[in-house]
């Protein structure tokens, strides 16, 4: 076992899809007022699940990509928009949180392995 194991792979992983989901929901966002713009989304934990539930995770995890959904069968507004912006503010916030406590784990997790090297914790 090296020094990062698949606890490391899984944070790593969620970050990224943390990372493109808010990308794609700041993009709602930009796009409210764009005539027959639908809302996009990235269920990265689902697929994260999925890798995890494989017979050889650590390569369904290195494997794995994200991509966003785009909603097509709603309309919010007369001319075919579907961004609500409260929900996209809403899973923005959400999102951000979730983002915010992946890092923590890391930071905390290469802090531990910075003291067990013999290191001074950062």
């Amino acid at each position: 076992m090296g020094l990062f194991d698949l606890t490391d792979l899984v944070v790593q992983r969620a970050m990224e899809g943390a990372s493109l989901r808010q990308q794609v929901l700041t993009n709602n966002l930009a796009n409210a007022d764009t005539p027959g713009f639908k809302a996009s989304d990235v269920d990265f934990q689902s697929s994260l699940e999925a890798a995890l539930s494989s017979s050889d995770p650590t390569s369904a995890l290195g494997a794995l990509s994200f991509t966003p959904t785009t909603a097509t069968g709603t309309s919010i507004t007369a001319d075919g928009n579907n961004v609500d912006m409260n929900q996209q503010l809403s899973d923005l916030t959400e999102n951000a949180l979730e983002y915010e406590t992946l890092a923590d784990i890391e930071k905390t997790r290469m802090s531990e392995l910075q003291s067990a090297m013999g290191g001074a914790p950062s």
